[in-house]
């Protein structure tokens, strides 16, 4: 049911290439937000100097533009809950961080890193929970005196409630969290800057969230950040509402590892160069961790949206196959217009993809093949490879498809079918029956009888249907192509 008042939020960090765990996560809220008339908030998470950069963060918004994931407040749209990079919104959390140490939700915590470790190894070692024991919940004025004498540099650590956290997630059903595994943690650096861990909370409160769908290595967190949202409401910070949660399974890569970023398979530049259609790669991504029905793997994107409801996504971790990846986008690729497949194509028949000089492209050639290659190729960059016999002086010579194709008698089989070329009327038909009759001369069946034709004339064993190739490269182009590999077999 259609609930205008939902809004969601992606908020990625601008660090390194878009990934496609990071895809799957904004296209689930995008399509919760388009399922529901609702909002998607676009938010940029760049609070970490060191590690973000403006070119991943013009990455991120070219992937978001590519893919057609559209948002509603966000950068290069705006909103009323501006701006939306968090670079440019640190003095709103130092006000709220204020505002928490004031109310007793937070307090500085003086201990050092080595302190820490050390009380850690020490909890390890005695069996018990080796998070933060709340130290300096309660420091009084001596002992604060005392550490700033020292010159230590505080960080401000929010006070979790001595209770459970319990809340309903959306994908995992209902869970509790007991206060010895949810210790306090830090919301400001010792430097001043805000963490992650305030500054998400105070964005969602303040941009009003009402969902927030991400990933499940974040489900830890969850506690900690209902409790802050609640802290929040009450020192006014938002509308005093909790957002509802729902984790997202894992995103598993070879040998039962989570997909990371350092996976050459996960980087979405990869498929975008590979020449992915956006509704191939968003339709099989989509399916890592739901699914529109049973016996229905092939969908448009307005069908997710018309379908996606949160509650349907499985729990289990979900395996990343490349090869059904290309699959589902092989049969998007089937079922494009055929022009707009031709002009999709175009970045491929040209330099740097294209292996033959840009005079020797042939729009006629190509406007004939291209219905033909539709039905035969993976990815888009698949093209280049599969046409340019028609666009090159000689064929590209693959030695291992020659080696394969040229048995004992090749050579007689192709003067054979030559002379019959030679004869036919020049249509797939004609050509095709050339060398059917061909290989019966040398008892050979259609299979046997095309191999040596299609590596003498395209270079290699495998490609787009032989005979409609042939037919758009010209009788006297085949011909000659034949009797240069007859000489090289000769010699």
């Amino acid at each position: 049911m259609a609930n205008a008042n939902v809004r969601v939020r992606f908020c990625p960090s601008p660090t390194g290439n878009p990934h496609v765990g990071l895809v799957r996560t904004a296209l689930f809220n995008w399509a919760f937000a388009r399922h529901h008339g609702g909002t998607l908030v676009f938010r940029i998470e760049d609070t970490d100097a060191a590690r973000d950069s403006e070119e991943s963060y013009e990455q991120l918004l070219d992937a978001m533009r590519w893919l057609g994931l559209d948002w509603d407040e966000g950068p290069e749209v705006g909103g009323p809950h501006a701006p939306y990079r968090q670079s440019q919104r640190m003095d709103l959390y130092k006000d709220v961080a204020a505002k928490l140490l004031e109310a007793g939700h937070a307090y500085y915590c003086y201990c050092t890193t080595e302190e820490l470790d050390e009380r850690r190894e020490a909890a390890r070692a005695a069996g018990k929970p080796s998070g933060y024991d709340g130290k300096c919940r309660e420091v009084g004025a001596e002992l604060k005196a005392q550490y700033e004498r020292e010159d230590r540099k505080p960080i401000v650590r929010f006070r979790m409630p001595d209770e459970a956290i319990t809340f309903t997630d959306l994908v995992r059903g209902e869970l509790t969290f007991t206060p010895e595994n949810v210790p306090d943690f830090g919301i400001v650096r010792a430097n001043g800057a805000p963490l992650y861990t305030l500054v998400n909370p105070v964005d969602d409160a303040l941009m009003e969230i009402t969902h927030v769908l991400r990933g499940e290595d974040l489900l830890s967190s969850t506690p900690r950040q209902v409790a802050l949202y609640r802290a929040l409401a009450q020192i006014g910070v938002g509308n005093g509402s909790t957002p509802s949660f729902g984790h997202l399974p894992y995103v598993m890569g070879e040998g039962n590892k989570k997909l990371s970023k350092r996976d050459p398979q996960s980087s979405l530049n990869l498929y975008r160069e590979r020449g992915f259609l956006r509704e191939g790669l968003l339709n099989y991504l989509s399916l890592l961790g739901w699914s529109l029905s049973a016996d229905q793997d092939i969908f448009t994107m307005d069908e997710m949206v018309a379908a996606f409801d949160v509650k349907d996504v499985n729990a289990n971790p979900a395996r990343f196959d490349l090869k059904k990846c290309e699959a589902i986008n092989a049969d998007h690729i089937r079922r494009m217009d055929p022009k707009a497949f031709a002009d999709a194509c175009t970045p491929w028949l040209r330099a740097p993809h294209a292996n033959w000089a840009p005079e020797k492209f042939d729009q006629a050639a190509w406007d004939a093949i291209a219905p033909h290659a539709q039905t035969r190729v993976t990815v888009l960059s698949d093209i280049t490879a599969n046409v340019d016999f028609l666009f090159l002086d000689e064929p590209a010579r693959d030695e291992a498809s020659w080696t394969k194709a040229m048995k004992e008698g090749s050579d007689a089989l192709l003067r054979t079918a030559r002379a019959k070329l030679a004869e036919a009327e020049w249509n797939a038909d004609a050509i095709k029956a050339a060398v059917v009759a061909a290989g019966e001369e040398h008892g050979l069946k259609l299979g046997k009888a095309q191999a040596p034709v299609r590596v003498a004339v395209t270079g290699r064993t495998v490609g787009l249907p032989l005979f409609e190739s042939l037919e758009v490269l010209g009788r006297e182009r085949t011909l000659t192509r034949i009797d240069a590999a007859l000489a090289k077999l000769a010699g």
